[in-house]
């Protein structure tokens, strides 16, 4: 496995309680990032040698603004490019978005990603926060990007000739129990067969939450930088041992499901909705929460 991106999941907390959220991020979220174990994490990354960009986002990161400020800097100092992900919820105007994202600029910060959709009310609204962020990160000559994802809706697949669902919404979190919608297609536990967004083996980026734990997809745990070195965590890493990994690389959700004979054999939204289902019922057999964690992400809260 080659590591090239650490994701830092600053805090859970957040100004939102978004419909669609993978990790059940709310105004009442706890856990955050402290900055040891930030700097912990980027400088090991940096003795890992084969990390290149350092990225910081939530809940909402600008939350716990000096630690994110300082956590910008010093991944620069050791060479890494830095990104942001933001709702942009301070944008109250342009000129105060750029009070914000100054001290940023001046840090190092090379890109940010700001969400803006429905989710977030912002949709086609030019005076929103995430335009006002957008446009102050433009000001300032900070690449900026917008993060758009949809409520999902039925559309018809030309190509395969059965409907699909649109949108963007991956159905794990928050989104199975907000968003899944009884009219939307679904199909048969069995058929999925694979993971759709995530190589096990070959893994390019990991994110690190305020726990210490690292995972690929959020929950899905490979260690814990508070008990291991990253380069331990890379350097033991074995695809064919894990309890989780090995059967969703073999043979997706659906193996998962045979593996450890789990009640799921329904219809369901996509993979990530079987899958889901299927790691919390894991969480309910001995010997499992140390690879599917925190509770947080699991809407343990």
């Amino acid at each position: 496995m080659r590591l090239t991106g650490l994701h830092l999941l600053l805090t859970y907390r957040c100004t939102y309680e978004c419909d669609h959220c993978f990790v059940f991020s709310s105004p009442g979220s706890e856990a955050t990032m402290t900055l040891e174990l930030i700097k912990k994490a980027i400088r090991e990354a940096k003795e890992l040698g084969t990390v290149e960009d350092i990225y910081f986002e939530g809940g909402e990161p600008f939350l716990y603004y000096p630690v994110l400020l300082a956590g910008v800097k010093y991944a620069k100092e050791l060479g890494f490019e830095t990104g942001i992900v933001t709702n942009g919820y301070f944008a109250t105007s342009i000129e105060d978005a750029v009070e914000w994202l100054q001290p940023l600029k001046e840090a190092g910060l090379d890109s940010l990603s700001v969400s803006d959709d429905d989710f977030h009310g912002s949709l086609d609204n030019p005076d929103s926060h995430p335009a006002r962020t957008q446009a102050a990160a433009v000001q300032l000559g900070i690449d900026v990007g917008a993060i758009c994802i949809e409520p999902p809706k039925e559309i018809n697949d030309k190509i395969k000739g059965e409907p699909i669902i649109g949108g963007g919404v991956r159905f794990r979190g928050r989104a199975i129990e907000k968003l899944s919608d009884d009219t939307l297609p679904r199909k048969k536990w069995d058929t999925f067969t694979e993971c759709p967004d995530e190589d096990f083996e070959s893994v390019g980026r990991l994110h690190l939450d305020p726990y210490g734990y690292l995972w690929s997809c959020q929950g899905l745990v490979f260690g814990n930088l508070n008990k291991s070195s990253l380069k331990e965590i890379i350097e033991n890493y074995s695809l064919s041992q894990h309890p989780v990994f090995q059967p969703l690389s073999y043979g997706g959700p659906a193996e998962l499901v045979r593996k450890y004979d789990l009640d799921l054999r329904g219809d369901y939204l996509d993979a990530c909705h079987l899958c889901y289902l299927a790691r919390k019922e894991l969480r309910k057999k001995e010997g499992f929460k140390d690879f599917l964690a925190p509770g947080q992400v699991y809407g343990e809260v």
